[in-house]
């Protein structure tokens, strides 16, 4: 009868203990907090990625084919990136049809004068930070083959179109170098965000998209020289935490447009947004999209 009293007794201690633990474990496993609802944008189109895995983290429209307006200029810069023995220290000459271009298109400026010699790599702050189609313009008409301006320049744009078929940007096209085309100037916000995550191992086109301002100096016709002073167009530098780059775009078929990027701890997001209705909501736009890959 001991024996089996002792028994009972041990096993009554196991299912006791048991017990306690499962009811334990069960008030010890954390719940999992709910996954973030995805934002409404005012964009027609939006794309953001885990710029380290390629992994879509949203997407609205983001196959849809839509003028890019200026964020074409990230193509521009790319292509004159990837030049064979490239020499940012190269001294290019501003030519008058440069200006006359601005003038004739009413567009965007980096108030280059004529005559000055601007090296590549200022070029390329003209480019990316106030969006200058004369700089545009004159990465074109110094990277492009042919005898002649108009050669030169559609040989550059052949350029860009041969490395966004590299690239497999399969709804992307350009027929200019700063998105001031003709109807057949477009591409989507997942290609956008693709061809600037590629852009970005670029490290001269990760240092000129995330400087908010710079001063330059440049040389004059005369021998001398003179400063060109630079804002960065995208203001979302200085206003989110982490934010490095990429570049703006606008136009009267465009009309807002942003691509972006920023940076928390060891994870860059990247993403774009196409057809917003102001620069204010391109920007909050673009803010919470980040907001949003970052809670994910």
């Amino acid at each position: 009868m001991k024996t089996v009293s002792h028994g009972i007794r041990r096993t009554t201690a196991v299912a006791v203990t048991a017990g306690a633990v499962l009811s334990a474990g069960a008030f010890a496993v954390p719940a999992q907090a709910a996954s973030p609802a995805p934002p409404t944008i005012v964009a027609k189109g939006g794309f953001v990625m885990n710029n380290g895995t390629g992994t879509a983290l949203f997407a609205k429209a983001a196959d849809t084919r839509r003028s890019t307006g200026s964020t074409t200029k990230i193509m521009t810069a790319r292509v004159v990136l990837a030049q064979q023995r490239l020499n940012l220290n190269t001294k290019v000459t501003i030519q008058k049809a440069y200006s006359d271009y601005i003038v004739a298109k009413n567009a965007s400026s980096a108030h280059l004068i004529v005559g000055d010699k601007v090296t590549v790599g200022q070029l390329l702050y003209g480019l990316m930070l106030p969006s200058g189609c004369d700089a545009a313009y004159a990465l074109a008409d110094t990277y492009g083959k042919g005898s002649t301006r108009a050669a030169r320049v559609a040989s550059f744009i052949g350029q860009m179109n041969t490395t966004a078929r590299s690239l497999g940007l399969r709804n992307t096209h350009f027929d200019s170098f700063d998105g001031i085309g003709n109807n057949a100037n477009y591409s989507t916000p997942r290609d956008l965000t693709r061809l600037a995550s590629n852009a970005m191992k670029y490290t001269t086109f990760r240092t000129v998209v995330k400087t908010r301002s710079t001063r330059q100096k440049v040389v004059t016709k005369s021998g001398g020289y003179r400063y060109m002073s630079w804002t960065n167009t995208d203001n979302l530098l200085g206003t989110y935490p982490g934010a490095i780059g990429v570049k703006t775009g606008s136009g009267p078929e465009a009309k807002y447009c942003l691509v972006f990027a920023a940076t928390r701890g060891s994870r860059t997001v990247i993403g774009t947004v196409l057809a917003s209705t102001s620069e204010a909501t391109r920007t909050a736009d673009a803010k919470k999209l980040l907001d949003y890959a970052f809670a994910r």
